[in-house]
């Protein structure tokens, strides 16, 4: 009903939506009591602004900069000659040496001349004093903070309890009423003198207080769990060598002269020099807006802070930290800019905007009336021409009502209460290992009609071992002795330790641990089994070029030099993208023999068979280089010899059925989405329950194949989707969106970005997710299991439940309070609730109603139905009619006490009127809530305007507040005739059916 009054600037995207429909709402909402209050959750457009037109001059200058070094060094190339040959200028290691802003200037600038003076990247290790081997030394690491700086950028300082109590001051309304209390001292000292004269005026001072004071503290903790909450966001770790070790810090930890190692995904940490590495590709866009991602090398080896790593890996030398950098600039800027507000707290700003109308005409209209019938009464006593004091607290009386009405009618606890509930399930949701970035996540996430999974360490522990191997024509248990001859066995374990990102460390007390993703740790830990030793192999082995895995190419490929100088590439990846490039296989014998058809066949039903097995495939392969290898052709592609078909073993995450049965109660369909091939793919979305009777298990390039209309018509349908690139990630989304689904994502790959950012909610992997993808994700899933996902899906949908209670609670108390004045004003010429009675009012509903009914925390039940449309109402039919018939109830009861009160109650005497507004304040608080109301009515009656009521009165007010409770029950008797979307029910019985 009032919704249907909300315009268009009201209906908010729930993602990334325009700065020119953030305005229009803003401007929508007229009726605001503390603009600093009600706006302090939302973006700071006009900041934003400033911020982002200062961004993008930085940007444009990094990119005139970048330009100009690019363009030299292409016109160097050209000349024929190299930056190398160039007469290098004067440049000195001492200069450089516990010298900061002088090596920070060298990288942004790109002074590759200055670099090369140096004795590059070995001469700068010499000026910050630290081995490129070694590492930095632990016992310097505070030292180094000190002279170069700590990698942190300037942040805003928190804001302290008092801000928040000055900032709750600023409500309109209660500055207003503390004038009138003012005056009311002011003329009740001169009339009735000390110290009964102050005591009306110091009522409303201490109910101000009171309520200044709750809000504050309310404030303030919700802001300490946000900067928890952003704390946890932040957290990003990186590798680096140290005393000799590597190991992971937090990138807050680095200094000047660590050594990183970057990988794909990565986020670069901190302004650096290039070591050395292979074909690092680098995204710079963040940083100067340009779309080309950069080769760096030898000849460009400069690395800035804030960009990402699109391929390849390296190793770095951090030369600047922290503010130095133009990251650490541009963060600062960027972090007062605030976030976007969710969906339904733009909302509620216009519900509350319409109800808070309708309240200030209903203020006006009592004060008028109040003032009417004062003025009237004392023309028929012919007293119009005498004024007293008496009359002038009355009239300020009257004023000083109608303005607490507004106080109450505009509900600004409506908005405030969605980020309060958003707030505390995004604490709760922190301590079950999810970690929400934007608040309209959780929101959305209560909508959420499909989660499209990642199958490896999502639905499986990510804990893996090779379990199985198929190699010379025989499969092998991994714990069976290996039989392989020495040359062959030599073979693997070089395609194994040279074909790989991971990397085998001792710790100080010589323990051997793996550092690198589950695949790579588990074929690597296979290599160890067999008796390998990984530094000798990797010490007498020259790397010449390699290609890192990526998704698109399923692959990774490495050019070496073997100890004898024979030049062989070695492959490891997906089984038929490699069994695809061989032609030639090792026999049971030993003999590298050509590949048949028949024996192509029997390797294809290998690899279906571990599929079957759930295990997932991998083929190694190698593959000699004759003549030499040019370093600017490819790695070969094709004429290869197959190793071994390798068997990973993933198991299925404890839980995780569960957890797809209780989507599938809940009417969230879950879809597995994996690179994995299609047989290994099945067997595991069997286990878990994901792949139904009737439902479509498709690969990625089938599904690419199709026409747009045919994809449509199979979206719907499919459960599986197995080999499937970022791309087709993207495009099923992009697909499920278009037929109205809520559709969650979740990521782990750099690649998975675009589908995490089209998706209506992306998940990233804490674990084994990427920088990039975290970055473009919603929700981080700390510990990267399935059911957490679950968990923020039962979380969104009670925040959902939660507000409805609220706003069902808080519309009720309107009605009734705005009702029962405005009549009682027409009709006796009183208002039977005080200005602190109504303070007292309002501090119940919107501070500690919201308390108590927005963080609620969920129950099973609410997996048990169907999720809500976004489009969908949200006030329901079902929630208007319990707000209409408790409202009824009450004022029938609340009118019945103000006019014939004192006849049932038998109430006599100079403080009968007193008894009765005292009694009649109390059941209409008893009719909302308890707490506090005993203290107010017995023990502070002086400023609240009651007096203690005998026991059988207070028997009463509980028995006719308790009535409630039954009123509700017979309420629900009236049924509200559901409305059926797309086949199912939406969620109507509203928040008293939870």
């Amino acid at each position: 009903m009032v919704e249907s009054y909300l315009g268009e600037e009201f209906n908010l995207t729930g993602k990334n939506p325009s700065d020119e429909a953030l305005k229009r709402w803003r401007k929508a909402v007229t009726l605001v009591k503390n603009h600093s209050r009600r706006f302090r959750h939302v973006a700071d457009l006009d900041k934003r602004s400033i911020h982002q037109d200062r961004f993008t001059k930085i940007k444009e200058n990094l990119r005139v900069t970048f330009l100009t070094v690019r363009a030299a060094m292409r016109f160097m190339d050209a000349g024929g000659t190299h930056p190398d040959n160039h007469k290098p200028k004067d440049a000195k290691v001492s200069d450089f040496r516990n010298n900061p802003d002088k090596l920070a200037s060298m990288v942004q600038n790109y002074d590759m001349k200055t670099l090369l003076s140096l004795g590059g990247v070995d001469g700068i290790a010499k000026a910050v004093e630290v081995s490129i081997d070694e590492g930095v030394k632990s016992n310097d690491f505070s030292v180094r903070q000190e002279t170069y700086g700590v990698n942190k950028y300037t942040e805003k300082p928190s804001k302290s309890f008092f801000m928040f109590v000055w900032e709750a001051l600023h409500d309109l309304t209660l500055i207003i009423l503390i004038v009138c209390a003012l005056v009311s001292i002011g003329v009740g000292l001169a009339t009735e003198g000390w110290p009964d004269g102050i005591y009306d005026g110091l009522g409303i001072l201490l109910s101000i207080l009171l309520v200044v004071t709750v809000t504050a503290v309310s404030d303030y903790k919700q802001s300490l769990q946000f900067k928890d909450l952003d704390k946890e966001k932040k957290k990003i770790s990186c590798h680096v060598t140290r005393d000799g070790g590597r190991m992971k810090v937090s990138i807050y930890d680095l200094v000047v002269g660590d050594v990183v190692h970057l990988s794909i995904g990565d986020q670069v940490p901190a302004d650096g020099i290039f070591i050395s590495g292979y074909s690092l590709l680098i995204d710079e866009s963040s940083l100067t807006g340009e779309s080309h991602a950069v080769n760096i090398d030898n000849k460009k080896p400069f690395l800035l802070g804030g960009t990402k790593v699109q391929d390849g890996s390296a190793k770095m030398l951090v030369a600047a930290v922290g503010m130095r950098t133009e990251w650490g600039k541009l963060m600062e800027t960027l972090s007062e800019e605030g976030e976007n507000e969710t969906p339904l707290q733009v909302k509620l700003n216009g519900v509350a905007t319409i109800i808070g109308k309708i309240g200030l005409g209903f203020a006006v209209l009592t004060f008028l009336v109040l003032t009417v019938r004062f003025l009237i009464e004392k023309a028929l006593r012919n007293e119009f021409s005498s004024w007293t004091s008496s009359d002038a607290m009355s009239m300020l009386d009257y004023f000083a009502t109608a303005v607490t009405i507004i106080v109450v009618a505009v509900p600004e606890g409506l908005p405030l209460a969605v980020t309060l509930s958003l707030a505390f399930a995004m604490k709760k949701l922190m301590d079950d290992k999810a970690l929400v970035r934007h608040l309209t996540a959780c929101e959305t996430m209560g909508s959420s009609t499909c989660i499209c999974t990642d199958k490896t360490g999502t639905l499986t522990t990510n804990h893996m071992v090779v379990d199985k191997i198929w190699v010379s024509g025989k499969t092998k248990d991994v714990k069976e002795p290996s039989e392989l001859s020495q040359d062959l066995s030599t073979t693997i374990l070089e395609c194994i330790f040279e074909c790989t990102s991971a990397e085998v460390v001792k710790d100080k007390d010589g323990k051997t641990s793996i550092l690198g993703s589950p695949t790579e740790s588990a074929i690597l830990e296979y290599g160890l089994l067999l008796g390998g030793d990984f530094s000798t192999i990797r010490g007498a082995i020259k790397v010449i070029k390699m290609e890192p895995f990526n998704s698109a190419k399923k692959k990774m490929s490495v050019i070496v030099c073997l100890p004898d100088g024979q030049i062989r590439a070695f492959c490891k990846g997906a089984s038929e993208i490699v069994l695809g490039m061989c032609d030639k296989i090792v026999d049971v014998s030993g003999e590298v023999v050509s590949m048949s058809d028949e024996k192509a066949k029997l390797i294809t039903d290998v690899i279906k068979t571990f599929a079957d097995n759930a295990l997932r495939t991998l083929c190694l392969a190698y593959s000699d280089v004759e003549d030499g290898f040019n370093m600017q052709k490819d790695i070969p592609k094709d004429s290869y010899v197959l190793l071994a078909v390798i068997g990973i073993k993933d198991p299925l995450r404890p839980g995780v059925k569960e957890a797809v049965e209780t989507c599938s109660a809940a009417g969230i369909t879950v879809r597995m989405v994996t690179g994995d091939n299609i047989h290994t793919a099945r067997a595991i979305a069997k286990e878990c329950g994901i792949l139904t009777e009737g439902g479509l298990a498709i690969e990625g390039p089938e599904f690419r194949a199709k026409t747009t209309q045919e994809k449509s018509i199979l979206a719907p349908r499919i459960q599986v989707m197995a080999r499937s690139s970022p791309t087709d990630k993207l495009d099923l989304v992009k697909h499920l969106r278009g037929l109205s689904e809520v559709v969650a994502v979740t990521g782990d790959g750099t690649n998975d970005a675009p589908a995490l950012h089209e998706s209506d909610i992306g998940f990233a992997m804490g674990i084994a997710g990427t920088e990039v993808a975290k970055e473009q994700a919603d929700v981080i899933v700390m510990d990267d299991d399935f059911a957490t996902i679950v968990k923020v899906a039962k979380w969104g949908r009670a925040v959902y439940i939660n507000i409805q209670k609220f706003v069902q609670f808080q519309l009720t108390v309107n009605i009734v309070a705005l009702m029962i004045n405005f009549v009682s004003a027409c009709i006796t010429g009183s208002a039977p609730l005080t200005a602190v009675q109504l303070l007292w009012v309002n501090l119940i509903m919107d501070t500690l109603g919201a308390l108590a009914l927005a963080t609620e925390p969920p129950n099973d039940g609410l997996m048990a139905r169907p999720p809500v449309k976004q489009s969908e109402s949200f006030i329901t039919k079902t929630m208007w009619r319990n707000i209409l018939g408790q409202s009824v109830y009450q004022m029938a009861i609340l009118f019945v006490l103000n006019f014939a009160g004192k006849t049932i109650l038998n109430l006599q005497g100079p403080d009968a009127t007193a008894v009765l507004n005292t009694f009649i304040f109390n059941t209409f608080v008893f009719l909302s809530t308890v707490v506090f109301q005993v203290i107010i009515v017995e023990f502070l009656g002086t400023f609240a305007s009651t007096v203690p009521l005998n026991w059988e009165l207070w028997l009463l007010s509980i028995a006719l507040g308790s009535v409630g409770m039954p009123i509700a029950v017979i309420l629900k008797c009236f049924p509200i005739k559901p409305v059926v979307h797309d086949g199912y029910e939406i969620l109507s019985a509203g928040p008293e059916s939870v």
